[in-house]
This record gives structure tokens, sequence and C-alpha cells, in this order.
């Protein structure tokens, strides 16, 4: 969805110099509840200027997140240059696949009301997903939504499980594997699931303890009828070999792994991609 101002009369298309071309820069920012993460690419030669993620100690309301956004921009003057494209990617569960031949615009809401606390005043938007001719209804963020417009201007804005899911179904076209696909935040994560290379199921699961983490994809595992000794977990996000959730996972599941960006960049912050899989959403997201 893109996100832009309203104008009246003639537009005048001007013409673009090729000397500015060789520095196009693209922003994406990544916003949840329980942290934000920022990326700038130099799509010119594929270098990624910026990477940084900041994680909060517990989930906050959307007032407080755009507090946290404002002085994070405010205290870094690389947020405030000219980007040639801005994506926002809005990562909650307030989201909903709903097959394509069933999606009414008029009806956005009823995708939504029965599976997440919305209320009437909420704006809805939703993306396309061609690959398995889906809409992606959810609730964005307006309050974010708005200082962004003021700050930058026009801008696209996403549901983070968008690019997540279509990334994984670019992976696995030709796929004969039974693989997980979980991405870590540290109060949720998502997860999807594929079947020899055929879409079974997305969702988002809120977490507290390893226990928690670890219940809620065993018990997928067990209804969609996969194998603990034969699928193929994929990791991304907050976690780390060893870490608790890594170790318990590896106590059930016998093929754990992380993933990594579709893309190979080069970056010139080392402190922030020494694990690149924790920033392979919002890297995903320039594709």
């Amino acid at each position: 969805m893109k996100l832009k101002r309203l104008e009246t009369g003639q537009r005048t298309i001007q013409p673009i110099n090729k000397l500015e071309v060789k520095n196009l820069k693209k922003l994406s920012i990544q916003i949840s509840l329980s942290g934000l993460s920022f990326c700038i690419l130099n799509s010119s030669d594929s270098e990624v200027e910026y990477l940084k993620r900041t994680d909060f100690n517990s989930k906050l309301t959307p007032e407080a997140v755009l507090e946290k956004l404002q002085g994070i921009v405010s205290n870094e003057p690389l947020l405030s240059q000219h980007f040639d494209s801005i994506l926002v990617l809005f990562q909650n569960e307030l989201s909903n696949f709903v097959p394509e031949e069933f999606f009414e615009e008029q009806n956005a809401a009823d995708y939504l009301k029965f599976s997440s606390k919305i209320l009437t005043t909420d704006f809805i938007s939703h993306d396309k997903i061609e690959a398995i001719d889906s809409i992606n209804v959810f609730v964005p963020y307006i309050n974010i939504n708005n200082y962004l417009f003021d700050l930058y201007g026009e801008f696209e804005y996403k549901h983070a499980s968008t690019i997540f899911l279509e990334q994984i179904l670019k992976n696995e076209e030709d796929s004969h594997d039974d693989k997980i696909y979980i991405n870590v935040e540290p109060l949720h994560f998502e997860m999807v699931v594929m079947k020899k290379g055929q879409f079974q199921l997305y969702n988002t699961f809120e977490y507290f303890t390893k226990e928690d983490f670890i219940y809620f994809i065993l018990f997928s595992i067990e209804q969609l009828k996969l194998n603990t000794e034969t699928v193929i977990i994929k990791l991304t996000g907050n976690i780390v070999k060893d870490d608790e959730l890594y170790q318990m996972l590896y106590t059930y599941i016998r093929y754990v792994e992380f993933d990594g960006p579709s893309k190979n960049y080069t970056y010139n912050n080392t402190d922030e991609t020494s694990l690149r899989h924790q920033h392979t959403l919002i890297l995903n997201s320039f594709n």
C-alpha cells in the first residue's frame, strides 16, 4: 500500500539526471510493539550502509513505540537524509490471509475480527500475495504512518508477514522437503510451514518462556502430521546458537539451521551484521 499526498492539477514529471542514479538510497523500517529495525541500502552497488535493530524489554503500546521511533530518528542523522524509496513493515498479530476469490475490500474488518482484537476505529489495509492468490489483510499503526508521512512524504507500507511468506514461497518452488520457517522476536514468533513446496500454515504466536516456544511448534508439527526426525527448521530473527530457545528446539527436532538473506549484500557495519540471520526479514524487503 502506498501512502502519498493528495494532489490536484497537472503533475510535471522531472527527467532523472543519470549522475543521480548512481546513489539510489532505499530505506526499510520494521515496526513491532517489541522492537524496531532500520536498514539503508545503496542499491547501485548493493551495499548495506546502515543496519540497526533495537529490541524493547516488553511489549509497548503503539504510542510508546512512536516515541521510541522519534527518539531514534532524531539521534541518527543517516535516517534524515533523502531516500529514493521507503518501505515500512508492520509486524503484529493483526493480520489474516484470505483467498483472493473471497476477498471484498468493504468487508475487510470481518476477516480480522474473529481472530484478532481490533477496534471499530482501526484502519485496515491489505497486501496481495500473487504466488498463492491470497490477500493479506492487516492493521497498520496509523499514528506511526502519520509521523513517517510528515517526515519523509509518500512511502510504501506492507505487513511483515507478506515479505516473510513471499520469500519462502520463492525458496520452496522446487522443494521436496518438509520445512518450518520460524522468525523469532523477543516476545513472539512467526511460523510458516511448507510441505514439499506447498504452503500449509502461517501463524504468529506469543511466548513468554522456552516451554511456550516449543509447545506451539510441536503442536503444529503434530497437527500437520510432520515428523520431528525429518522436518527441517530454518531460523531467523532474535535467536542465536546455544541460547535457550535454540537448545529447546534442538532437543526435540533433529534438523535445525539458520536461514539468511536471499541476496548477497556488502556491509559497512560489521558490528550489526555478524549475525545476518537476525536481519533476514528486513534485508529481504529489498527484493
